[in-house]
């Protein structure tokens, strides 16, 4: 028996649930990348990198291309970027909410800048 279409989605998005691999996927949405190209752009060390790319490679999210020495990197399926542009979108949203709400309380916080005087006594 198959696992639950639910558990499948859980799995794939565990699968983004990385700083590194969601950088690589905005820098593979834009254009092919060598993994020599990715290095600066995400800030890791290369086996890091590697690591990172195994895991998307396993999830059938990226595919590999040798040149020579070098190895590019390409989106396996072009509705990754979109997703991508979708959770922008949507988070966009939750910020931006976020915001108004954290200026409607700021908007309502009593003045407590300045500190009351203490008289001495004599």
């Amino acid at each position: 028996m198959s696992a639950p279409l639910y558990q499948l989605k859980a799995e794939f998005f565990k699968t983004l649930g990385h700083p590194v691999r969601i950088r690589v996927l905005e820098l593979l949405s834009e254009r092919e990348h060598a993994v020599s190209e990715m290095l600066p752009e995400v800030g890791v060390e290369a086996a890091h990198l590697s690591q990172q790319l195994a895991v998307l490679r396993r999830a059938n999210l990226v595919v590999p291309r040798r040149e020579g020495s070098a190895v590019y990197y390409s989106l396996a399926n072009p509705q990754v970027a979109e997703l991508l542009r979708v959770a922008r979108t949507i988070l966009s949203g939750v910020l931006a909410g976020q915001a108004e709400l954290l200026a409607g309380l700021k908007a309502t916080e009593p003045n407590t800048t300045r500190r009351p005087q203490h008289r001495r006594s004599s």
